[in-house]
């Protein structure tokens, strides 16, 4: 599980409360009428937004954000490190059978497409176009959550002002102006909080979760070109060590990059 956020909804619900108790009564700010509006208005704009698939996708998706993704570009790199050096050794048809070993299908995928002598123009093209289609995906999703974040405090002002509407309508009993404006402002409320507190984080989450893979893929596009063509792996090691912070770049090619 992803801790970091389940840690920070948690802490912001508990905030919330917290704050409301110290104040008042958490009753005071449930309302179903409130709820439906929010929540149903939200949900509706985002089938008039979005094909009823990708919608049914939310589930997926959320899960993904709770979910803790290993992103390890690193290893990845030691991995690439570690076939250059097999295939100077002992040439690149040698690979065929290190793609056994391989849990990642791009990888695979691309190892197989060099093992099989195919040009590297091609090589670059397919894995890069397969690679824009992941991110197109990813985008994708990202502008789910964020069309449903946009729309969150736009329905909690409809109803804030269904509520302000209902009030007008009983000015003649003075006791109602209090409880009827408390209402409609709960609307306002839960809009903003559903849309700051889940869906405008989700969307963010999943685009660093995105930019993590992006970044796996691209140095296994560049790393496996590399070892098409030849180069030494000192080299390559040196080449794919740019795609990372100095701070991460600690341990890569121990054992593996000093062959010459």
């Amino acid at each position: 599980m992803d801790l970091s956020t389940i840690i920070g909804i948690v802490s912001g619900l508990i905030l919330i409360i917290v704050s409301i108790m110290l104040n008042g009564s958490i009753g005071a700010f449930l309302d179903p009428a409130s709820i439906m509006i929010v929540v149903g208005g939200t949900l509706a704009a985002t089938l008039v937004a979005f094909p009823i698939p990708q919608v049914k996708d939310i589930i997926k998706l959320t899960q993904k954000t709770f979910a803790n993704r290993d992103s390890n570009p690193s290893k990845i790199i030691n991995d690439i490190i570690t076939l250059a050096n097999k295939a100077r050794k002992e040439g690149l048809l040698s690979l065929e059978e290190a793609t056994e070993a391989l849990d990642d299908e791009f990888l695979k995928k691309g190892l197989m497409l060099v093992v099989d002598g195919t040009d590297p123009e091609l090589v670059r093209n397919l894995l890069e176009t397969e690679l824009d289609f992941i991110e197109q995906r990813h985008k994708a999703g990202q502008g789910l959550f964020e069309s449903m974040a946009t729309a969150a405090p736009g329905f909690g002002m409809i109803g804030t002002l269904i509520g302000l509407i209902n009030m007008l309508g009983s000015l003649d009993d003075p006791s109602t102006i209090g409880p009827s404006m408390s209402v409609a402002l709960i609307t306002t409320l839960y809009g903003s909080l559903i849309a700051n507190l889940f869906f405008t984080p989700m969307a963010n989450k999943l685009k660093v979760k995105s930019g993590e893979e992006i970044l796996e893929r691209e140095i296994m596009v560049e790393g496996l070109l590399s070892i098409q063509a030849g180069e030494n792996p000192r080299i390559i090691e040196e080449k794919l060590k740019a795609f990372l912070p100095p701070s991460m770049r600690v341990g890569i090619g121990a054992g593996n990059g000093g062959e010459d």
